[in-house]
């Protein structure tokens, strides 16, 4: 069983990275974490550099980047295949929804816009995107769109190159923004998020081998509702750590309440387990609004959360791998 034992590392952070900001993107290729997006100000964007973290050193490059270079925006997803961080949607300086899929190749620091418009998912921001364990397919739900917040779901294909919308998963799982998503267990899990009345506290399963929904009903020590969390996928596991319990009465312009709690949901069993510090010195805090990563460092597998908002309306820029004790 999961449980004491889990561990957070404060990363150092030398060179220049960054720095404060939430509503970002982190992804990992190998041993290095891009980043990308954010703002520091809310609501508006702060540059569209790319930024490269190497692990092993714990340092920042800002990258010069060549191609098609995405303009800066916030509410911004990322996902990496191979040596390849896709990047989809987010939100502009003029609060315009988005919808463009570029590629960023990591071994030449170029991009390419892979579609835009009528080709692939409507126009969002604040929603998820993950990887699929077999590097084939990239996964979109839900979100911000033009007309209220989704829950359709979108698949990329990687090596065709195309969209594919998957089945809804209908009534039973309403739209919302900043939901939680992994991939676990060879399925994509969507949990939590916000509806627009309220912090959602339900779990919804979608297997692509058969197409089909599933709402997932858990057990044990379950997260009280809320959204715009970090999620991520660790085997069987997801972890989840922070989010919004609380939204503020000024929407995405002021602090709502932030929980400092993580969990982890076993995929085999429908078990929530919370999931305790060891003691180590270090730990985030409560805060939402993060970049965050399934990632490894020296053998160690978890999480990668970066950034976000604290209770204050405070933009953070510290980094933390969390290594969760999982049974």
């Amino acid at each position: 069983m999961a449980g004491t034992g889990s561990t957070w590392l404060l990363l150092e952070q030398k060179g220049a990275g960054p720095g404060a900001r939430s509503s970002h993107a982190i992804t990992l290729v190998g041993g290095t974490a891009y980043s990308f997006g954010g703002e520091f100000t809310p609501r508006l964007p702060v540059d569209n550099t790319m930024y490269a973290f190497d692990l092993k050193a714990q340092s920042w490059s800002a990258l010069d980047a060549a191609g098609e270079v995405p303009p800066p925006r916030v509410g911004v997803t990322m996902a990496s295949v191979g040596a390849t961080v896709f990047v989809f949607g987010g939100r502009d300086k003029d609060h315009t929804e988005l919808n463009e899929l570029y590629s960023f190749d990591t071994a030449t620091s170029t991009w390419t816009l892979l579609s835009s418009g009528d080709h692939g998912p409507p126009h969002r921001s604040y929603h998820s995107m993950v990887a699929d364990g077999e590097g084939s397919h990239v996964y979109v739900f839900g979100g911000c769109g033009n007309a209220g917040r989704l829950n359709d779901l979108w698949a990329y294909d990687v090596t065709a190159g195309r969209w594919e919308e998957l089945p809804s998963p209908g009534a039973a799982c309403p739209p919302r923004g900043g939901p939680g998503l992994a991939f676990a267990g060879g399925k994509v899990w969507v949990v939590y998020g916000f509806s627009g009345d309220a912090e959602l506290d339900d779990v919804h399963s979608y297997d692509p081998a058969t197409g089909e929904w599933a709402v997932v009903d858990t057990t044990g020590d379950k997260p009280t509702p809320r959204s715009v969390l970090c999620a991520a996928g660790v085997g069987k596991h997801v972890v989840v750590f922070g989010g919004e319990v609380d939204p503020s009465d000024l929407g995405h312009l002021g602090a709502g309440k932030f929980s400092a709690e993580a969990f982890v949901l076993n995929t085999d069993t429908g078990a929530w387990t919370r999931l305790d510090d060891a003691g180590s010195g270090h730990h985030p805090g409560p805060r939402g609004w993060c970049a965050f990563s399934a990632g490894a460092l020296d053998g160690r597998r978890g999480m990668l959360v970066y950034g976000g908002n604290s209770p204050t309306n405070d933009r953070l820029g510290d980094m933390f791998l969390f290594t969760p004790l999982l049974a």
